[in-house]
């Protein structure tokens, strides 16, 4: 892990497109701007979490019930 030291307007640039700036600094908190390109995708860590949690339990789920999978044939009954 990289750890930089950075006062309040300083930035830093990731792969020359993402540019990270500090924007307020309180007691327990770090206020961060975020300037991507419009493709990429910027998400909290725990909403991260979240969503990798719900998508292998999908998985899981889908895997253990595959015989019962329903065919695009059944549906048009």
């Amino acid at each position: 892990m990289l750890y930089l030291t950075r006062k309040i307007d300083e930035s830093i640039i990731i792969n020359n497109d993402i540019n990270i700036t500090i924007i307020e600094i309180n007691k327990n908190s770090v206020k961060l701007g975020i300037e991507t390109p419009k493709s990429s995708t910027v998400l909290r860590k725990e909403v991260h979490d979240v969503i990798v949690k719900e998508n292998m339990e999908a998985l899981l789920y889908f895997d253990e019930n595959s015989d019962k999978k329903v065919e695009q044939d059944d549906i048009n009954e």
